[in-house]
């Protein structure tokens, strides 16, 4: 669903590359989280999926689409074929929201039959059918938020990309979008969450991929926690064991 093979990037000026020979693979419907300190690639990799840079050297494949071959015009309608959530949900402030998801819908060219047959089943998932006439302004973070995922899932991607989705957002409401995403991931879609907060990938235990330098470091397949350095393990202590009537004796147990 989502692999890259030794990919490398390095932006003009800089030294040191953001992406080091990167390979990752990402299988149909599963939930990974990105993780690693400000710096660390994470943002670099997201652009290569969504092609907004190009890697240096390497191949990378997304839904069966190798990006070397998709042209500058058609970048926008590959675009589509993914779903992107961000951290600052990025709603038209003057459309309300059945307007933004319908929004959405109209730049893919769905007809307006099926725009008004889909947009309330989205809002339903995202449990904001009552709030559809309302503004982003008269909303709360959490569902703006809920919005923004409502409007990248309309068009069903088989993929959706989460930028700090919930960056901005208390530990309640956090809950509640990680609760979405993953009943969206049950329903078939490849999800992929980068994130700083280290209770939302504890408490989800899936995919962790950790990355430090532009390298992928550590790859937690099943029930992974956050964790960005490995703690070094202390030596054993030694023991002194003394045998009666006999000397003292140093052994290591």
């Amino acid at each position: 669903m989502i692999l890259l093979d030794n990919v490398t990037k390095t932006y003009a000026g800089d030294k040191e590359p953001a992406l080091d020979s990167v390979s990752l693979h990402i299988e149909p419907n599963e939930f990974v989280f990105l993780v690693g300190k400000s710096g660390a690639g994470k943002s670099t990799l997201m652009k290569m999926i969504t092609k907004e840079e190009n890697p240096d050297s390497g191949k990378i494949i997304i839904g069966g689409i190798d990006l070397d071959y998709v042209k500058k015009r058609h970048i926008p309608g590959y675009r589509r074929r993914l779903g992107v959530v961000f951290q600052d949900f990025k709603l038209l402030p003057r459309r309300t929201v059945y307007e933004n998801v319908a929004f959405a819908l109209e730049i893919a060219g769905m007809s307006g039959k099926e725009i008004r047959k889909t947009v309330p089943k989205v809002l339903e998932l995202v449990d904001l059918l009552d709030q559809a006439k309302k503004f982003p302004s008269q909303l709360s973070g959490g569902q703006q938020q809920r919005v923004s995922i409502a409007r990248s899932v309309a068009r069903q991607p088989k993929i959706l990309i989460a930028d700090e989705p919930t960056a901005n957002l208390d530990k309640l409401t956090t809950e509640e979008i990680m609760g979405l995403l993953k009943k969206i991931n049950d329903f078939g879609t490849t999800i992929l969450v980068t994130t700083h907060n280290e209770n939302v990938v504890n408490t989800l235990q899936k995919r962790v991929v950790t990355m430090k330098d532009g390298k992928i470091v550590d790859d937690q397949k099943n029930n992974g926690i956050y964790k960005l350095d490995e703690k070094k393990i202390p030596p054993k202590p030694k023991r002194v064991i003394q045998t009666p009537g006999h000397a003292i004796k140093r052994k290591v147990l």
